[in-house]
């Protein structure tokens, strides 16, 4: 009888530990439309009691009633709801971090300060718990990132539902990750600490160039008589295959690495760009796109109004430049859609808000041809 019990427990606490496993979907074995709902397509247009089917894993119609193929599918009423594209997350640790205090479970950053040969691809843990709490918000699809040193390693693009990193792959090493040194640093020195100029800026940004300088030359020799792993991984930045995504904040580091990737002929997308709103005819003329960091942060200075991260967006719109927004971390994915939510209360159209973490994001990852609004 105890024996009998204790079975009985084992098998409850099992199936009780493993009730948020969220298990990959089999492929699509009949067509379905969803119809009656206001589709919000991604890309700003917006159709009202709208239909959208899809057979085979792939949207096959998107439009109004009359025509939709409503034979021999299973249709689902959405009469009222609002239906949207996958959210996608750049710049994130999901899948690389797990558990913060528990050092065997982050896998994000590798010894040592340039790791161009780091790869998030290997590593990505498709049975995180943290996924499908993301997932259970509207994020299907995250750029996955290292972090960490100089060169924090190359990302690539995951899908959310997979068996493993092979199945969960959407794009391998879609590019390199540079950490721009910070012209300005945090001491404390006090209980209130202080900003001081960062003095050693410019040799760390020296230091940068002649990595990329040795690197590039690596690149370009049509025999090597030793192999390099790191500068290996950069011959597709150099290629122009590949991008390279620096992180940079502050107006200093923005314009000195815009600099920095025009000298050395590759192509950059901005992240974080806490100041962008300050060279927005140097992004435009350079055709430089932004992925935005946490829109709920505080001021760079304290002579910016409160409220200018919430805008920013909204300002590199009016500008025409192209940006998404991201947020630092790994669980903190679940807040995407809140963020574009404060842009969209503070100086964008909520069609434009969305853009800002679909369709921008599928553009500036280099995935638009695949996903990111709601089209055939």
């Amino acid at each position: 009888m105890k024996n009998t019990i204790l079975i009985v427990l084992t098998l409850f606490f099992y199936h009780f530990a493993n009730a948020q496993r969220m298990i990959p979907a089999i492929a699509q074995q009949s067509r379905i439309v969803i119809q009656g709902g206001i589709i919000h397509i991604g890309n700003g247009q917006v159709i009202e009691n709208g239909v959208i089917a899809f057979d085979k894993g792939k949207i096959t119609y998107v439009g109004a009633l009359a025509g939709a193929p409503l034979a021999n599918a299973t249709i689902i009423e959405a009469n009222g709801k609002q239906i949207y594209p996958g959210l996608i997350a750049p710049v994130t640790n999901l899948g690389l971090n797990e558990i913060e205090l528990v050092r065997s479970t982050n896998d994000f950053a590798e010894v040592g300060t340039y790791n161009p040969g780091t790869r998030s691809l290997t590593t990505y843990n498709t049975d995180s718990r943290i996924i499908p709490t993301v997932r259970s918000n509207g994020i299907l699809i995250a750029q996955v990132a290292p972090q960490g040193g100089i060169i924090s390693g190359a990302s690539s693009i995951m899908q959310l539902d997979g068996w493993n990193w092979e199945d969960a792959q959407y794009m391998a090493d879609d590019g390199i990750h540079l950490n721009w040194p910070a012209f300005f640093q945090f001491k404390f020195e006090d209980s209130r600490g202080s900003v001081k100029i960062n003095e050693d800026y410019e040799k760390q940004v020296q230091e940068i160039r002649s990595y990329f300088l040795q690197a590039r030359g690596y690149s370009r020799q049509m025999e090597r008589a030793e192999r390099n792993l790191n500068f290996d991984a950069l011959i597709n930045v150099f290629d122009k295959r590949a991008t390279l995504y620096i992180h940079a904040n502050y107006i200093r580091e923005i314009v000195n690495a815009i600099e920095f990737a025009k000298k050395m002929d590759v192509r950059m997308v901005l992240v974080g760009g806490r100041d962008s709103y300050l060279c927005t005819d140097l992004l435009k003329e350079t055709n430089t796109a932004v992925i935005l960091g946490d829109v709920h942060s505080l001021p760079s200075g304290n002579d910016v109004k409160f409220n200018v991260p919430y805008e920013t967006a909204a300002m590199l719109q009016q500008k025409g430049i192209l940006y998404c927004l991201s947020i630092y971390g790994y669980w903190q994915q679940r807040n995407l859609p809140f963020l574009a939510g404060t842009t969209a209360a503070n100086g964008l159209s909520k069609e434009d808000a969305l853009k800002s973490i679909t369709s921008n994001t599928a553009k500036i990852l280099g995935i638009d041809s695949l996903t990111g609004t709601l089209e055939t």
